[in-house]
């Protein structure tokens, strides 16, 4: 893997979306080495010298101070930031360069609430920091996992850690005040939307527990069409038929995602589990939102 060190002018993304409930997007990395053959941020090494998002990550070393500037501006209204939209903030590389503990230490000065996205257990290097910033706002930890059988895991995200190891991230987490989400995303049509995988990562979930449950089928864009059909023709040829059949556009068949999505509800229901998300709005912009009712 080749690393490159770049300087930044901005370190906070705004993002225009009627989706997402946070405003702000921050990745201090560009690329990543987990190599998830579904990844859906490969779009963003399109127009970079090295359009290689898994063999190329470059590394914002100044992220930290362009970001103190933005986080004290006057014009700041501490927004609820997510952290790893694009690229996990806690990859191998994280180990090296050791940016985040810098960029949570600034979150607890600013009082910031975040999201962190993450299939690393690096992130446990971390509690202490996220602790005491879960007691001044609020911190969200959401955990990918959608692939319990290690041997597929390991062909389908080879640079990321275990399953069984990221649910421990998630039972280590527990008690530090901090909410906790499971990403069960993407399923992926024959390969991980079987009543054994899901059950398997809904009943470890059950057991944490954590606190909601966001599920999402496999969807085929771009780069990340190209690159997981590929994926499939190489190592499931048996599946490519099926693939160019049910996926005319980036999504699944409609009544096929229905009997997956039902299926989910349903073990989630078995193990006490939600997707009520929205309970763990920050409460500073929960306040903001009632104060203008």
């Amino acid at each position: 893997m080749v690393i490159e060190e770049i300087k930044i002018k901005k370190a906070l993304n705004r993002l225009h979306s009627n989706f997402l409930p946070y405003k702000y997007d921050l990745n201090i990395y560009r690329g990543c080495s987990h190599r998830c053959q579904y990844c859906y941020a490969l779009y963003s090494h399109r127009y970079l010298e090295n359009a290689d998002f898994f063999e190329k990550v470059y590394v914002k070393t100044n992220i930290v101070e362009e970001l103190e500037k933005e986080l004290s501006s006057k014009r700041w209204k501490r927004e609820w930031i997510n952290l790893g939209g694009v690229t996990d903030s806690y990859q191998a590389i994280e180990r090296q360069y050791k940016i985040m503990p810098k960029i949570l230490e600034l979150m607890i000065k600013y009082k910031t609430p975040i999201t962190i996205s993450t299939k690393s257990d690096l992130i446990l290097r971390d509690m202490d920091l996220l602790e005491k910033l879960a007691k001044v706002t609020t911190v969200n930890v959401a955990v990918t996992i959608t692939i319990w059988d290690e041997k597929l895991r390991q062909l389908m995200e080879p640079g990321a850690v275990s399953s069984e190891r990221r649910m421990e991230v998630l039972r280590q987490l527990k008690a530090k005040g901090i909410n906790l989400g499971l990403h069960l995303m993407p399923i992926v049509p024959y390969l991980t939307d079987t009543s054994e995988n899901l059950e398997n990562i809904l009943r470890e979930a059950g057991e944490v527990p954590v606190d909601y449950v966001i599920a999402g089928m496999l969807n085929l864009r771009s780069e990340t069409r190209k690159n997981f059909l590929r994926f499939i023709q190489e190592n499931f040829p048996q599946l490519e038929d099926k693939y160019f059949r049910e996926y005319k556009g980036a999504y699944w068949e409609k009544e096929k995602r229905r009997e997956v999505y039902f299926l989910v509800h349903r073990l989630m229901k078995k193990y006490g589990l939600n997707s009520d998300y929205e309970r763990f709005r920050p409460k500073e912009i929960i306040r903001e939102q009632l104060s203008l009712l």
